[in-house]
């Protein structure tokens, strides 16, 4: 547990300790929206106090203060509004503990200027190193880097602009740094941060994810019982197209009952029209489509409830005259499915089209075609086995929750492949991911603002970064061990690194960001530095 402070909200008043403004003085929390709810920060003055009595407090040589019994308390970090010459936005006091005695307070101070991109405002690396070792009189110190580069933006199609919060960065940790900025070694640690939103159009699986959408509207409809239906792409109604499905159906059934034709039903699966083209080479294009499954295809235009109802009005008229004996895969539960396996004896049981029996039973083949499209792709790719997908594909439960489960599936499926597209990996890197990614959703609700993360090599990924600026670079200077360890840190970044530093710098920094890699990249210049007051 960590205590944050921070003013109760911009207008806050009778605080006596607080500077008053000066006339001329611009400050940007005027220029932004009176609405703002962002974290308001105090005095660098006022936040010195309250850090000092929060030591004095911890100190047991304080006896005057005449406490019976110290309790150790969480660390305190207070925001500061930078109002100082060195632009203090964080002071810090963390207890050291021996046992559940206390026997000092590290103090940090956090400062931050900027964003710039005049590289002589940077620190000696050198310089940074000394003054640690006069501060702290240490002889021997040790660095460590760390680098964050974004990928998905260095990896994105020329001249595409796709709003999206999607992103994939890595994280490089290395031992001895030797310069300011230094490029990470290959030898480095490095993991891989994936967060992905579904539905870009420049993804193969697109075709999909919009097909998964139409799936969502049918369950929604069902849940609150108004179904807003899409427009129809087709140049033909869903009705014309399952119309003309079944006459193929007749035409096929009428060649195998004279001519005794056993590839009928193999031309039948070869009908499938459900994935596009494109995405053959990643996303293969499932063969054996069985008859609901087709359907499913037809009917995916359909534009209205009645349209719905006469759809399979003219289906189910279709297989009670034996007009068609379409085959369909085992082990499918929808209700189509299981009176098309009573046609198959001539006799079926009625149903009433009306109420949400439709648009149910749409949603079931549905339903039953996107879970055999993720699973050909997983079990084809030998990420995952059946067994382990099991969760996923079960009947067991509602069918609303049966579309929250393929969802799941279909982001998982949209992060391997773009895995694959835009980072080029191969089996090795898929299958750890699809296993990370599995064990997540089989404990957690969908997420596409979650962080899936992946070690690797950085070798792997290097074309993609070495050209490009690290949206983070900072080298820790460390010395002495254990609670006595004290570490500097100098760091940029091209974001502001303290949320309250950007709702007080909001508006003036409109004017300053700067696009493309080609150009100088502005960064913001933090450094942290750690003091020890030791109270035995």
């Amino acid at each position: 547990m960590v205590y944050i402070l921070q003013k109760a909200d911009h207008n806050e008043g009778g605080d006596s300790m607080e500077e008053s403004k000066s006339d001329d003085a611009l400050y940007a929390s005027e220029l932004l929206p009176k609405e703002s709810a962002g974290p308001v920060a105090l005095s660098v003055r006022r936040a010195k106090q309250l850090i000092s009595l929060y030591t004095m407090a911890q100190n047991p040589n304080m006896t005057h203060l005449k406490t019976s019994e110290r309790v150790v308390l969480p660390p305190l970090w207070i925001r500061c509004d930078g109002s100082d010459p060195e632009c203090t936005r964080w002071l810090g006091a963390e207890p050291l503990k021996a046992g559940n005695k206390i026997t000092g307070i590290n103090i940090y101070v956090v400062t931050c200027n900027g964003p710039t991109a005049d590289k002589t405002c940077f620190a000696n690396l050198e310089e940074l190193k000394m003054a640690h070792k006069v501060k702290h009189h240490s002889s021997i110190v040790t660095t460590k880097g760390f680098a964050q580069y974004e990928l998905i933006r260095a990896a994105a199609i020329e001249d595409t602009i796709v709003e999206s919060e999607s992103n994939i960065s890595i994280d490089i940790i290395w031992n001895t740094v030797d310069k300011i900025l230094q490029p990470p070694p290959l030898t480095a640690a490095a993991t891989l941060n994936i967060s992905l939103e579904s539905g870009d159009p420049r993804s193969p699986v697109y075709p999909l994810y919009r097909e998964l959408q139409f799936l969502l509207t049918l369950a929604e409809g069902l849940k609150t019982g108004v179904t807003e239906w899409p427009e129809s792409l087709e140049s033909k109604s869903a009705f014309e197209l399952v119309q003309g499905f079944l006459t193929d159906l007749k035409k096929k059934l009428d060649i195998y009952c004279t001519s005794g034709n056993e590839n009928g039903t193999e031309n039948i699966k070869s009908d499938t029209a459900a994935v596009d083209s494109s995405m053959k080479s990643i996303f293969s294009e499932r063969g054996g489509l069985d008859f609901a499954e087709q359907l499913w295809c037809k009917m995916r235009s359909v534009s209205s409830y009645q349209e719905v109802v006469e759809c399979f009005t003219l289906i189910i008229k279709s297989l009670q005259h034996g007009e068609v004996q379409p085959w369909i895969h085992q082990g499918s539960s929808s209700l189509l499915s299981k009176l098309i396996k009573q046609s198959y004896h001539g006799k079926m049981k009625a149903v009433s089209l009306s109420g949400i029996t439709p648009v149910q039973m749409l949603l079931e083949i549905g339903l039953d075609k996107m879970k055999k499209d993720y699973i050909s792709f997983f079990i084809g790719q030998e990420l995952a086995t059946l067994t382990y997908l099991d969760y996923f594909i079960s009947t067991s439960v509602d069918l609303q929750e049966q579309v929250h489960r393929v969802q799941k599936l279909h982001h998982m499926l949209e992060i391997m492949v773009s895995c694959t597209v835009l980072l080029q990996f191969k089996h090795e890197n898929l299958f750890p991911l699809t296993q990370t990614c599995l064990k997540y959703y089989k404990e957690n609700p969908l997420n596409e603002k979650h962080v899936f993360q992946l070690p690797i090599r950085p070798a792997l990924v290097k074309k993609f970064y070495e050209n490009d600026h690290p949206e983070i670079w900072k080298v820790d200077i460390s010395s002495g061990h254990g609670q006595k360890e004290v570490k500097t840190t100098w760091q940029v970044s091209t974001s502001p690194p303290v949320e309250h530093m950007i709702s007080n710098n909001t508006g003036l920094l409109c004017d300053s960001t700067v696009n493309g890699s080609t150009e100088e990249r502005m960064y913001f210049i933090t450094m942290t530095n750690c003091s020890q007051v030791h109270f035995t």
